[in-house]
């Protein structure tokens, strides 16, 4: 009897996954994926972290990979379980987050002829993924067994390709499905050369930068908008060169502008709140942007840009992309931000005015002064909640927001302050699903405290991701905002149907969120004043285990409620300013 390939032909294809740098691995059960999950279980390079559902394992994968910014392995059996990644494959291609999913699947002679657990798995991802592959049955010749380290190879190099994203290998397995893991298979498997793959990133030519000097050096009112940045080390050469421009930095809460040690003084944290104002917009209407980063959540900023056709849009990006939703920009370099920073302040004078820069710092400081000093406690009134959690958020720890409300309510309401957290958010197709399982995803990676804040309805949509803080003992603090529904339609004009909006848009649930606390092993708190929440938020950030603090809002007065609010602070602004 021949022996079965798969041993040879899968533990190969893995090895050589680690070679490349893959380290993590999320595998959800499954038969057809046997020897994935065998093989991948027993490298010692590899650590696993086993996910029963398969929508949420694609979050917490792509959670790893968001914090670790390497490729994370994901595995799953035939049929249906890989459909159920797609909304984390669409987040990871549009948050250019590198993930290498690997889907088991029915040999080639059991497809399209009604055999179970069977569907078209070919090319499942579309366009959203950087590269596809449907891999040749396992062979143990010398030749095949080249190949599949190719394959692993090519693999995580294209995920890393700028801009970086999913990819997806579908593996069709004969059975019988055992691989054999005696005498350390691996050791006995690395006989041919492994492929080095590095990425690359967008460049460009110092002459057509100095171009756009002259045009910098000449305009006086401009601006830099930073949204979520792919690299770290960037907000240093974005922060030299505002200074060197004086140009304020607009900083979308994601760019973690805002937060550090980094100096913050030309950092404009409340533009979203200043630009809904007619005759603040007008006085700070800047002529020149340069922005870096993917489009920040402010409306206010898109619209600004989207209608206004005289101002000059400089997009910078590295990794050779189109985002600009506006469709108004001037000039789309694909360049790194300190390629552009350096080649600009070595070019444009050092004594410019600060004028311009100072009549930011200056509404922006009033804006803030006058919003902290509101007496305004009510903690049913969601705003209360952000303006008092950012300063509880511990340091060096992960701030996971989600979409809808709590993500504007963070660039409404959170302050720059140099305690060091970063704040994270699924922002490329923006979805509520599978928020929760990505916020675990960062603390498998980082291992640092995290606290998610997120909506009832976006908590409902993943509660199946709370089940590996039980499996894998991961902690976790949920800030669960619930305000029974879809809070942000409020804002909408869909909220001026008044006979169909609760039905369609309101949607609320009722749910009793202290029961998911029950189920899932964890504790539940449900404060009713602000002191009660900064209690059960201290006492649970760093302890092992669930927490669910349910802070109960109130959806219909919402609205009316912080306009009133924002409209006592801009008032003061206006009568301390001629405009």
């Amino acid at each position: 009897m021949t022996e079965n390939p798969i041993t040879k032909y899968i533990g190969n294809f893995i090895d050589e996954l680690t070679l490349a740098g893959v380290k993590e691995a999320v595998i959800c059960p499954g038969s057809r994926s046997t020897p994935l999950a065998l093989l991948a279980a027993a490298h010692p390079d590899l650590n696993v972290h086993v996910h029963v559902d398969e929508r949420s394992a694609g979050f917490f994968a792509l959670g790893m990979a968001k914090a670790e910014r390497k490729p994370v392995g994901l595995i799953c059996t035939s049929g249906t379980a890989a459909a159920n990644f797609y909304p984390a494959v669409i987040e990871a291609h549009y948050s250019r987050i590198p993930l290498i999913i690997l889907t088991a699947d029915r040999p080639h002679e059991l497809r399209g002829v009604g055999a179970p657990q069977a569907i078209d798995q070919q090319f499942l991802f579309g366009n959203f993924v950087n590269y596809f592959t449907d891999l040749a049955l396992p062979d143990a010749h010398p030749e095949m067994l080249s190949y599949i380290r190719a394959v692993a190879d090519r693999a995580v190099g294209e995920s890393l390709k700028e801009p970086h994203g999913p990819v997806h290998i579908n593996v069709p397995l004969r059975e019988p499905l055992m691989p054999n893991l005696d005498n350390q298979p691996f050791e006995r498997m690395r006989n041919g050369p492994h492929i080095s793959v590095t990425g690359s990133h967008a460049t460009i030519h110092a002459e057509d930068l100095n171009a756009l000097s002259t045009l910098i050096e000449e305009t006086e009112k401009g601006v830099i908008v930073c949204g979520e940045l792919q690299n770290e080390a960037a907000k240093y050469d974005i922060i030299s060169l505002s200074k060197t421009l004086g140009y304020p930095i607009l900083a979308d809460p994601l760019s973690n502008l805002r937060n550090g040690n980094h100096s913050q003084e030309t950092i404009i944290d409340a533009y979203d709140s200043l630009l809904k104002d007619e005759d603040l917009t007008s006085f700070l209407m800047p002529n020149l942007v340069i922005r870096f980063g993917a489009m920040p959540v402010s409306k206010p900023l898109y619209q600004l840009l989207k209608q206004d056709l005289h101002i000059v849009q400089i997009i910078v990006d590295p990794s050779g992309g189109w985002r600009d939703p506006t469709q108004q920009s001037s000039y789309m370099l694909h360049c790194t931000e300190r390629e552009f920073a350096e080649v600009i302040v070595s070019s444009v004078a050092q004594n410019r005015s600060c004028d311009w820069l100072e009549k930011w710092q200056s509404v922006n400081s009033r804006f803030r002064h006058h919003l902290r000093n509101l007496e305004v406690e009510d903690l049913t009134f969601e705003g209360n909640l952000y303006r008092h959690l950012q300063y509880f958020i511990p340091e060096n720890s992960s701030l996971f927001v989600g979409n809808s409300m709590p993500i504007r309510d963070v660039d409404t309401f959170f302050e720059n302050q140099e305690r060091s957290f970063r704040v994270y958010a699924n922002r490329g197709a923006n979805g509520i699903d599978g928020v929760v399982s990505t916020a675990l995803g960062i603390y498998a990676a980082t291992k640092e405290p995290v606290t998610l804040v997120i909506g009832d309805l976006s908590f409902y949509h993943d509660l199946n991701g709370l089940l590996v803080c039980k499996t894998l003992g991961i902690p976790l603090t949920v800030i669960l905002v619930n305000n029974d529904g879809g809070g942000i339609f409020s804002f909408l004009p869909q909220t001026t149907e008044q006979t169909y909006f609760e039905q369609l848009f309101g949607t609320p649930t009722g749910l009793e969120f202290k029961h998911a606390a029950e189920l899932y092993g964890g504790r539940y708190q449900c404060p009713e004043s602000v002191a009660h929440f900064t209690d059960a938020y201290l006492s649970s950030i760093h302890r092992n285990g669930l927490d669910i603090i349910e802070v109960k809002t109130k959806r219909h007065d919402r609205v009316q409620y912080q306009r009133q609010l924002m409209e006592t602070v801009l008032y003061e602004i206006r009568k301390e300013w001629t405009f």
